[in-house]
């Protein structure tokens, strides 16, 4: 097994590489002696036959958790700037995530990973890079802090019950209404405050940011995974099948009826409280306990391989349906659970997904938990 060190090493190889790759063939970059022990490498890039050079200093690191962003490297940037303004700090790492990307940005702090997102700016001589690399974890990658991450079903709780219930929160309590594992709990906890998601105050979770919880989430998941759904076509058109959900037969199984087993998502949630668009496929989400050819048959559907406008899902955990409503008899996932799917959808879906999550952020009143218990409700426009 490698040691620290030696991973260290390798990976300033491979950035300098990918650098010089960047650069050309006009450019050259050489590493000097490094006489600060508070970063990993010093190098000098200058263009050959100019005197002009300006010097990197780097911090070669495999994980770059948002929290380490703030507490380590912009505290150190800017005492750096205050001694010497022409240097630059430039971060190195296999894979850099979005957030921390933004919060690099914010901060001039340049930053190159293997996958290819690469953000350098230098004014004197001029170097402007930026390319565009993976936006989710190469599986190669080295996870931030820990091996629990926001992928899976019992993270998908989680993440809904932070999002639908304002703080404050301990992880004892999340564990009694989840469900979930206290070791458990407090691991991924551990997780998001390192990616700056919750804010905590020794035990309490003070703060949630649940708009890029929700993001992050479906950064980590995929609403069509393979095999988690099935294609149909509505013979009379997704308005009349919508009217036909309500009659569904009260097949009552394990769990409960056949009503309460199948819930809409997607577009057609979102469009209670947003309009991006109109129409879209019809997502139904399928309890585990019902028969997906059954539903299928009961509401008429066809089976299709190609242009289904209804797609039938399996209900991936029960927390999909947490605070969802009937309306009309239909019943309707709710909005955090709206936004989650459709930011983990294909097509436009994403798109409705940050309309939703716009909604959401000016009117959380009308989505959040409160202490009377009240619901959301479809503003009208």
């Amino acid at each position: 097994m490698e040691s620290p060190l030696i991973r260290e090493a390798h990976l300033l190889e491979q950035g300098i590489q990918a650098l010089n790759g960047l650069l050309g063939p006009e450019w050259q970059v050489t590493q000097r002696p490094n006489k600060s022990k508070a970063f990993d490498a010093l190098l000098e890039v200058r263009a050959e036959g100019d005197s002009a050079f300006t010097q990197l200093l780097v911090e070669a690191t495999s994980a770059v958790p948002p929290r380490f962003v703030m507490e380590r490297l912009v505290p150190r940037v800017q005492l750096l700037r205050e001694v010497n303004h022409y240097t630059n700090l430039l971060v190195i790492a296999p894979w850099v995530s979005s957030q921390a990307r933004a919060l690099l940005k914010l901060h001039n702090i340049a930053y190159l990973d293997l996958t290819g997102n690469v953000d350098i700016r230098v004014s004197r001589p001029a170097i402007i890079i930026r390319t565009v690399g993976a936006e989710k974890a190469p599986r190669s990658a080295p996870r931030e802090t820990s091996r629990t991450t926001l992928a899976g079903a019992k993270a998908g709780r989680l993440v809904r019950l932070l999002a639908d219930v304002p703080p404050p929160h301990r992880a004892i309590d999340l564990h009694r209404v989840s469900g979930l594992s206290l070791p458990y709990v407090s691991r991924l906890l551990d997780t998001l405050e390192d990616q700056l998601l919750i804010r905590r105050k020794g035990r309490i979770i003070t703060d949630v940011d649940w708009a890029q919880l929700l993001r992050a989430r479906a950064q980590e998941t995929s609403l069509l995974s393979h095999g988690s759904y099935r294609g149909f076509l509505a013979p009379n058109g997704v308005p009349d099948l919508l009217q036909q959900i309500p009659r569904l037969s009260q097949v009552y199984g394990a769990n409960g009826p056949v009503s309460e087993g199948v819930s809409v998502t997607g577009s057609y949630a979102a469009q209670r409280f947003v309009q991006v668009a109109v129409g879209g496929q019809l997502m139904l989400y399928v309890g585990p306990w019902l028969d997906v050819d059954d539903v299928a048959d009961e509401l008429g559907l066809l089976p299709v391989t190609d242009g289904a406008d209804v797609l039938l899902l399996n209900e991936p955990d029960s927390s999909v349906r947490q605070r969802s409503e009937f309306v009309d008899g239909v019943q309707y996932v709710a909005p955090s659970q709206a936004a989650l799917d459709c930011l983990a959808g294909p097509g436009r879906l994403p798109a409705e997904g940050e309309a939703l999550l716009e909604f959401m952020e000016h009117w959380p009143d009308l989505w959040r938990a409160s202490k009377n218990g009240g619901k959301a409700r479809p503003v009208q426009h």
